[in-house]
């Protein structure tokens, strides 16, 4: 079976706890595992706002993993997704090799590094 480099973010819901804000990260990462993903990276965005209004919410936590995953995975992710209300949004994108690349030149720091050499310079 053919893996393809996946990544989603989803937005949940701001009156959420902190215990039920972690419960629904720990669901969704179980529905990835169990559907034979591998979590390569996850990151808890915290607390933003929104671009525009979403059921009278102007703010929500935003979550991100990327995975490697079998191509039928999406249908169940999503399912999930829409079935569950703490969830507001989300969007899930194949990666190509490109944004693989990009990713993990990104969780390495090397951007950040470029940025403060160009401050050390001025």
């Amino acid at each position: 079976m053919e893996l393809r480099n996946y990544e989603t973010v989803f937005i949940l819901t701001p009156v959420l706890s902190d215990t039920q804000m972690k419960d629904t990260v720990e669901k969704f990462r179980k529905v990835l595992t169990d559907n034979g993903a591998e979590i390569v990276n996850e990151e808890n965005w915290g607390l933003r706002k929104l671009a525009y209004t979403i059921d009278h919410k102007n703010t929500g936590f935003y979550q991100l993993f990327e995975f490697k995953g079998p191509t039928n995975i999406i249908n169940s992710l999503e399912i999930e997704f829409k079935r569950d209300e703490r969830i507001m949004r989300f969007l899930t994108v194949a990666l190509d090799k490109h944004a693989v690349e990009y990713n993990i030149k990104r969780k390495k720091g090397e951007f950040r590094k470029s940025a403060e050499k160009q401050e050390e310079k001025v």
